[in-house]
């Protein structure tokens, strides 16, 4: 190669060099208008949503149960987790023994079903409804269970609460944290038993929350589902027998539980549960009637149910694929990043009036360097204009900033090129 082309190659490789010095300011200086940019509010900069489709259900006629005798009541789909009907669910009330749902599971969760619970003297002292237990007796607790949840016993209930969780305070405390791992956040628990108290309450919507997850547990429901049970005191041997209170499990095809509750401020209260072609349904029906109309809560838990089985059956919705684009990168040493997301399907009991919609929301570009698993958006999945799920939208892979040598380096194999 002669003196001539190769000072002409030096003269293109200075050339090169000065355009790669110049591009990477300008570069720079986009970078930093697009942090300014960032900086006026826009957070990490701006999105764009999208409508990835829609769909609309049908029109349909149906008598909703609108004479119902309780003051707040609730119908709940437990495998699809949502409100099929409501009458003031959201309305804080007083619950009675139908609290005893959350101490039997959370003694479940907490306690030994073997272990030996000794009764104390606060326990043995409690009111009517009573077992009738002494201080100083001693029972397996699995026994004392089904003393619980068939009879209703509030001494028993306290020995459980203390024995579990040291003191009903403690216990309470349990109560309270199992109610917000459920998702129940106008719940608050004082007692084990349910009797009348300030600041003991929830309401008809949450009841129902706490009663379907109660029912996964295998132990749980075949408690709640036995017709009687014996069982003797551990020293003395002093024999009893329980039998269950609920009529609901003979009134109703498919009945599988759940409660019963009453208390002067509570009034008559009742949860049930029905199970037909593996679908679950939950009602609660708080303040249905004072005495003597003790038998509103059944015909109301009827209606609730009724309704729920004439109009509701299995759909499967948000079956569309999701196809999520490139994104762009800005100073990247790649131009464009893929990105991922989880797939959301449900199937839940639905009348075939429900509308689902699915939009993405997702920053227009990003600057590098960006990481792996970068959260850069979400999916959200609307049932009826709501949001029903929201599912993160991430990067595939890290894309690193362009620097000096990475010009360089490109410039080389132009150089080499020519």
């Amino acid at each position: 190669m002669n003196n001539k082309a190769w000072m002409r190659k030096i003269g293109l490789l200075f050339l090169l060099c000065g355009c790669a010095y110049f591009l990477l300011g300008r570069m720079e200086n986009r970078i930093l208008q697009y942090e300014k940019h960032f900086q006026k509010g826009m957070g990490k900069g701006e999105s764009t949503t999208t409508i990835l489709y829609e769909k609309k259900g049908v029109t349909i006629e149906k008598k909703e149960p609108d004479t119902l005798y309780a003051r707040s009541a609730a119908l709940y789909d437990a495998n699809g987790e949502r409100v099929l009907f409501g009458k003031k669910q959201n309305t804080k009330m007083a619950m009675a023994s139908t609290t005893k749902i959350m101490t039997c599971i959370v003694i479940l969760e907490y306690g030994g079903i073997d272990d030996v619970v000794t009764v104390s003297k606060n326990a043995a002292r409690q009111p009517d409804v009573q077992l009738n237990i002494n201080t100083g007796e001693q029972y397996h607790l699995k026994d004392l269970l089904y003393s619980l949840m068939l009879e209703s016993h509030n001494d028993v209930a306290v020995a459980l609460a203390e024995h579990v969780g040291g003191s009903v305070e403690g216990f309470a405390s349990l109560m309270n944290k199992k109610a917000k791992e459920v998702g129940c956040n106008q719940t608050n628990f004082v007692t084990p038993n349910g009797l009348d108290a300030t600041e003991h309450y929830t309401t008809a919507e949450e009841l129902c929350k706490i009663a379907a997850y109660a029912i996964k547990n295998k132990d749980f429901l075949e408690i709640i589902s036995t017709p009687s049970h014996s069982f003797q005191e551990i020293t003395k041997g002093k024999s009893f027998s329980v039998s269950n209170k609920n009529r609901f499990l003979q009134m109703y095809d498919g009945a599988i539980g759940v409660k019963t509750g009453f208390t002067g401020n509570a009034g008559y209260c009742f949860v049930g549960a029905v199970k037909k072609n593996e679908n679950v349904l939950v009602s609660a029906v708080l303040g249905s009637g004072w005495p003597p109309n003790k038998n509103y809560k059944w015909s109301d838990t009827k209606a609730l149910m009724d309704y729920g089985f004439a109009y509701y059956s299995k759909q499967d919705f948000f079956q569309e694929e999701i196809s999520l684009p490139l994104l762009q990168v800005l100073a990247g040493k790649e131009t464009e990043v893929s990105l991922k997301t989880k797939k959301i399907t449900a199937s839940m009991l639905s009348d075939g009036q429900d509308t689902e919609k699915v939009v993405m929301e997702l920053k227009e570009n990003l600057v590098a360097p960006i990481k792996a698993n970068e959260k850069v958006g979400s999916i959200y999945y609307y049932l009826n204009n709501k949001i029903w799920k929201e599912e993160p939208i991430y990067t595939t892979k890290s894309v690193d900033g362009v620097d000096f040598s990475f010009a360089l380096e490109k410039i080389w194999q132009c150089w080499k090129l020519l």
